[in-house]
């Protein structure tokens, strides 16, 4: 039996508890400070309040203060914040994180800095004290895992990478379960550019139900039956999104293994089936532009994809203007920048695609 923290009650965390709970570990779910409300109802009820199925009765809710206790003599901590709370993370972590305890990325996105991307786990570890940047082993889970879906334990394929695989294996034997299904992967950087950028494309796949929309509203025709709806058009930004990621994760040095299976292929598809990269995808399509659509229609979600754009975009601009990125083999993810971070037109680039 292994001591593990997740750190983060968000859905993912909260659910990831469930197979680490079923194979007998001592699970401690520790809430950010926007998280005590679902803490609470942990505590009352034994029930996220955001998912399906309750959490096993194993799993010990906390609330961020008790974080020193939570940590005492654990084995593995898991990081469930969502992107914009890597800083948090970092700054709660410095000063208490065991040396000789791992971090497991739930959390997905990427950074810029002007010059250069960077994956979360790397831009965490950089804000770790020295003497925790040369020690910590970092490892990520990645791949299509819908959290309601994990928490109800319906078959689930994920890979857990990293570059130490002793530990990769390790943590492997840590979560596999019947529905849990767990593959080693050492390419790091190409299963986190995959996982962060499925969220940037399934933003740009969701589109096509607003086009689609605002096509019927200008012919006044009643709402698009199944049959009418642009799935031609969303498959067609599906490939040119998948497209781009591989050449990105070639940029990075990953490898093309993780484009065309789990943490690409996969993870993309499910992202696309649903969710808050849809639904702002789809207001955006209709001709909403994205400040107004985030403040009028989603102000308290955070929509990952448009949160990476944000994140990420003048970098990949000045990293396009001074040759290190081809542009010509980004133009998805470049009008996705343009319409997130300049309120940009939704115009597809046809042309553009697949060169």
């Amino acid at each position: 039996m292994a001591n593990i923290v997740i750190l983060g009650a968000g859905v993912m965390g909260s659910a990831f508890s469930v197979p680490l709970a079923d194979n007998g570990h001592s699970v401690r779910l520790v809430g950010t400070f926007l998280d005590d409300d679902v803490i609470e109802e942990i505590q009352q009820s034994g029930r996220h309040p955001r998912l399906r199925a309750p959490l096993p009765q194993s799993v010990q809710p906390y609330t961020y203060d008790r974080l020193d206790e939570a940590l005492v003599d654990a084995d593995l901590v898991v990081l469930g914040v969502n992107s914009l709370g890597i800083d948090w993370a970092a700054y709660m972590l410095a000063d208490r994180l065991p040396e000789t305890t791992p971090l497991l990325f739930l959390t997905k996105g990427l950074e810029g800095d002007g010059e250069n991307l960077h994956i979360l786990p790397h831009a965490l570890r950089n804000q770790l004290p020295e003497r925790l940047q040369a020690q910590v082993q970092l490892a990520a889970v990645g791949g299509p895992s819908i959290a309601g879906e994990l928490a109800m334990r319906h078959p689930t394929g994920v890979v857990i990478t990293g570059t130490d695989t002793a530990l990769l294996n390790r943590l492997a034997g840590l979560l596999r379960t019947p529905y849990y299904h767990v593959w080693p992967s050492t390419d790091l950087v190409g299963v986190e550019i995959c996982v962060s950028m499925k969220n940037i494309y399934a933003l740009a796949v969701g589109l096509a139900a607003g086009l689609q929309e605002k096509a019927d509203e200008a012919e006044k025709q009643p709402p698009s039956r199944e049959k009418d709806v642009m799935h031609n058009l969303a498959a067609a930004i599906f490939a040119q999104g998948l497209y781009e990621t591989s050449y990105l994760v070639e940029f990075m040095g990953g490898q093309q293994r993780s484009v065309l299976t789990l943490p690409g292929a996969g993870d993309l598809y499910v992202t696309c089936q649903g969710g808050r990269n849809s639904r702002m995808g789809r207001l955006l399509g209709r001709g909403e532009r994205y400040t107004e659509a985030k403040r009028d229609r989603m102000p308290e979600e955070t929509i990952e994809g448009a949160e990476l754009a944000l994140a990420i975009g003048e970098t990949v601009e000045k990293m396009v203007y001074y040759q290190k990125l081809n542009g010509d083999a980004l133009p998805l993810l470049r009008t996705m920048i343009d319409i997130v971070c300049n309120d940009g037109e939704v115009v597809i680039p046809w042309e553009k695609f697949f060169k």
